[in-house]
């Protein structure tokens, strides 16, 4: 267990551990530290999938625009973005890790709740904003924690463990959603959201130890910027950030199918059970995905992702409103997003040092959302001001270039 642990860790970051016979019974990397952190994901996208599968709808029933949504969801992840890079040099602190992610999960729940009691777009921008700088601050130091708890060979797994752990939160939520929406209305379905927030918070404080902990020396420098980022995670980093600019909020995905299908009411929860298979397939996805990435090229695995996020992007930019085929789009971009979200860490975590690897996931993370902030920004402005076509095209674009430049970044 994470807290018996011997302290040494090397330099790739797997833990020194003796044979033990509850190592027999079950993989090396399934350590209670995953099932903990997988836990509190588990919970905690419950309840902001919840939240986010029906924003969208919303939205358009207080008759926002998609470029509205566009603005919540990019300042939302640019307030994410400097809460990443603060977090991820605050995860190389050992001691405050723990703490610092627990509280990020409670803070996210509560921001969704609050949801509940928005009367215009832009209070629903304030409490979102809240919400994803707690999730930004989370992030770097869970990553962190969950590198240290796992053998190299097997980070892939553990990645993508963790992933569909939290994305099978993210299939729950949408579906606890449009069940609630009959009984409580929209407001009422953002209150309910707090409850598996709040408690995801409580799961990772109690169920999650910080292996390093024992081994921290409190007066030990903060590593130096440079030393986060060698030059081969340089050129991986402009690869995932040439991508990410194309690759905006899959919330707005919601609003095309919701907007393609006549926006009646049968359309909106049509619009959010497509979601809901998107989470699906990013659930059933992200494990074998990682498994996958340590055998192969990580890389190359995210390369092949990113082109077929671009057709994924072309179809949604022409799809005729039929259910059929946008299930098949929400599908596409649900495997992209379990090839993302599993892979890029890995890479990050098989690059880094270990004294070192929370300002790399902070910077990783910091890109993704830059990335995220001018995607669902520019994507929403071309879509109000110009057509859809035009805008997910931009979005096919960017991502053939981020597919380019990470197929040669190795």
């Amino acid at each position: 267990m994470p807290d018996r642990m011997s302290g040494k860790i090397d330099a790739e970051g797997a833990d020194k551990q003796p044979i033990s016979p509850e190592s027999t019974r079950r993989p090396e990397w399934l350590t209670p530290n995953l099932l903990g952190m997988s836990l509190a994901s588990f919970l905690s996208d419950l309840g902001h999938e919840m939240a986010t599968s029906v924003l969208p709808l919303f939205l358009l029933n207080l008759g926002a625009s998609p470029i509205n949504l566009g603005i919540i969801e990019g300042v939302s992840d640019g307030s994410s973005t400097l809460a990443k890079l603060v977090g991820g040099r605050l995860a190389d602190r050992v001691r405050v890790r723990h703490l610092l992610a627990s509280a990020g999960y409670l803070a996210t729940g509560v921001s969704t709740g609050l949801f509940s009691v928005a009367r215009s777009w832009s209070e629903l921008l304030a409490a979102r904003a809240v919400g994803w700088f707690s999730r930004g601050v989370r992030g770097p130091a869970r990553n962190a924690m969950l590198a240290d708890s796992t053998p190299k060979k097997d980070v892939g797994k553990a990645f993508g463990f963790h992933r569909s752990a939290d994305t099978i939160g993210a299939v729950a939520g949408p579906l606890a959603a449009v069940l609630a929406l009959k009984f409580l209305g929209l407001r009422g379905v953002f209150l309910l959201t707090a409850l598996p927030g709040v408690l995801s918070g409580l799961c990772f404080f109690f169920t999650v130890r910080d292996p390093r902990a024992r081994t921290d020396t409190s007066s030990r420098s903060l590593p130096r910027w440079g030393a986060a980022i060698p030059p081969t995670f340089r050129r991986f980093l402009l690869a995932v950030g040439l991508f990410g600019v194309g690759d905006f909020a899959h919330s707005l995905l919601v609003m095309r199918a919701a907007t393609l299908l006549d926006q009646t009411a049968g359309a909106m929860t049509t619009a959010v059970f497509l979601y809901a298979l998107h989470n699906v397939v990013h659930a059933l996805m992200s494990f074998p995905i990682g498994a996958l990435g340590d055998r192969l090229s990580r890389r190359r695995l995210l390369a092949l992702a990113y082109i077929v996020n671009a057709l994924a992007a072309v179809g949604f930019a022409f799809a005729p409103p039929r259910v059929g085929f946008l299930a098949v789009l929400f599908a596409l971009a649900g495997a992209v997003m379990a090839a993302q979200e599993t892979l890029e860490p890995a890479v990050a975590a098989q690059t880094i040092a270990p004294e070192a690897r929370g300002t790399a996931f902070g910077i990783l993370a910091a890109i993704n959302g830059l990335g995220d902030l001018t995607s669902s920004l520019m994507v929403g402005l071309l879509w109000s001001k110009i057509s859809a076509p035009i805008a997910f095209g931009y979005s096919a674009a960017m991502s053939l270039a981020g597919a380019l430049m990470m197929a040669v970044s190795e």
